[in-house]
């Protein structure tokens, strides 16, 4: 059965699924919807046009679908789009979409969100992520499946961040994250793979020996990385990771890839 406290205030126009639990304090605006089994522990405020998927977990003082926090917007009718079996802690603030955006910002499955994380308008974030304590994601941020983003981190906007990719605590990343990358620093250099994340998703050692291969090829100081990346889908081209880095480099971007300084090239 859905439980609603006494204290809690639910608009009308919200919809509400079945077994949600609505603690106390709680305020649920009027074009917002709660899958089944969403839990909203207490003193949690929802609010624009707002979904939440099923059996997710949102924790005291979170603030979520308000509006964005951009001056170019004018109260256009934009989303926020949360997936199933997510952990959202306390104080943590998601905002949706902009015009300028596309109008949308989603969440996927699985993720957790720390205490103090921050998603902004039109971010886009995969299955399987987390936001350690007090991370920050700037505007039209995406964010690919499995990656980490390290406590009191920034993520510039329209940066893009690999899958299976580590952000290292208090990192300032302008710049786009390599899949399977491991960065950290202000400004954020790459520092090699994220070979624990790897061997934690049980990557076999061959494919972690492949990945390294390339990466040294990748950013060895010889040529462009144009020639670089050609040599490497030349001799890998069958290896899928190694083929997924590859492939994120050569797209478009509006941002620069981050790249090791020239003594963690080598």
């Amino acid at each position: 059965m859905t439980e609603i406290h006494s204290t809690a205030i639910v608009s009308k126009g919200a919809e509400v699924g079945k077994d949600v639990t609505i603690g106390p304090y709680c305020i649920i605006g009027e074009n917002v919807t709660l899958d089944d089994g969403v839990k909203l522990v207490s003193h949690v405020v929802i609010d624009g046009r707002t979904s939440v998927g099923s059996n997710t977990r949102i924790f005291p003082f979170a603030s979520i679908g308000h509006q964005p926090q951009d001056l170019k917007y004018d109260g256009e009718p934009s989303r926020l789009e949360i997936g199933c079996n997510n952990v959202i802690r306390e104080h943590v603030t998601m905002n949706p979409g902009t015009e300028g955006g596309g109008m949308l910002t989603t969440v996927g499955n699985n993720c957790l969100f720390m205490v103090g994380a921050h998603v902004a308008h039109d971010c886009h974030i995969s299955d399987h992520v987390i936001l350690v304590n007090n991370a920050t994601l700037g505007g039209h941020v995406n964010i690919a499946e499995w990656a980490i983003i390290g406590g009191l981190s920034a993520i510039h906007q329209f940066v893009r961040i690999g899958r299976h990719a580590m952000i290292g605590g208090m990192s300032g990343i302008e710049n786009d994250v390599i899949p399977y990358g491991s960065v950290i620093g202000n400004r954020a250099r790459l520092q090699g793979l994220n070979v624990v994340g790897l061997k934690r998703r049980n990557f076999d050692r061959e494919t972690i020996h492949a990945l390294r291969n390339a990466y040294r090829l990748l950013f060895a100081p010889e040529g462009t990385m144009i020639e670089r990346l050609e040599d490497v889908a030349e001799m890998m081209s069958d290896i899928e990771p190694v083929m997924e880095i590859v492939n994120f480099i050569r797209s478009d971007s509006s941002r620069a890839i981050c790249q090791p300084s020239m003594e963690d090239a080598a």
